[in-house]
């Protein structure tokens, strides 16, 4: 699943007429740079939700034939965040492991780890990158390969995940839900593994992020 339901407040004016995963990195839409990284890992079936301008998004990609995927969406009258998003979808997920990827990041991290991976007793997994400038508080620590909520906070979140259906059985279909105090519950019980992504990765969230990617 990618996530590009949200509104993109940081990136204003651009994303007032554009939905932030359809504007462009090297003359390529972010969500399309993910879409082309899921299916070289053998991800074809892939979920999108929306909510502004997702009629853009849907004319963009449509069925993704073109892209070697087979795209189907989660429609939202409001965006209904992270969690919310990823629960009102699980009826198209279906019931096993599923990647969830926000549709706001630039990177290279192979897909097809995830899609080997066994998440064993683990509700979710998490693929952590090195504290950017613009986050130097981080997020979570990994203490071998469990991620943790505690101390200082090493390492921040890259927005790739796998997880099971059963993290997000609180919510609601249709009810508003962030993912963070999903994970932090399940890290209190010891079902989060991680791991770090060294190569490249990109938070695309402001104007000025994209246009130094751009070279402008």
């Amino acid at each position: 699943m990618i996530l590009a339901a949200g509104r993109g407040e940081r990136m204003r004016p651009l994303s007032d007429t554009m939905p932030k995963p359809l504007l462009e990195v090297r003359g390529k839409a972010l969500i399309l740079w993910l879409i082309e990284s899921m299916v070289r890992a053998g991800i074809r079936e892939v979920v999108i939700n929306h909510a502004h301008l997702g009629d853009l998004i849907e004319s963009a990609l449509g069925d993704g034939r073109l892209f070697g995927a087979v795209i189907r969406y989660s429609r939202e009258l409001e965006a209904l965040e992270s969690a919310g998003g990823i629960a009102s979808a699980l009826h198209i997920l279906g019931e096993a492991p599923f990647v969830v990827a926000n549709g706001d990041i630039l990177c290279d991290f192979d897909f097809s780890t995830l899609v080997k991976r066994s998440l064993g007793r683990h509700l979710a997994h998490l693929v952590l990158v090195a504290n950017p400038p613009h986050h130097p508080q981080g997020d979570f620590s990994l203490k071998s390969t469990q991620v943790v909520d505690e101390g200082k906070p090493e390492w921040t979140f890259s927005g790739i995940g796998l997880y099971r259906p059963e993290l997000f059985a609180g919510i609601r279909p249709g009810a508003k839900g962030q993912l963070a105090p999903l994970l932090r519950a399940a890290m209190a019980r010891g079902l989060v593994s991680g791991e770090v992504h060294r190569g490249v990765w990109h938070d695309v969230g402001t104007p000025e992020r994209l246009a130094a990617l751009n070279g402008k």
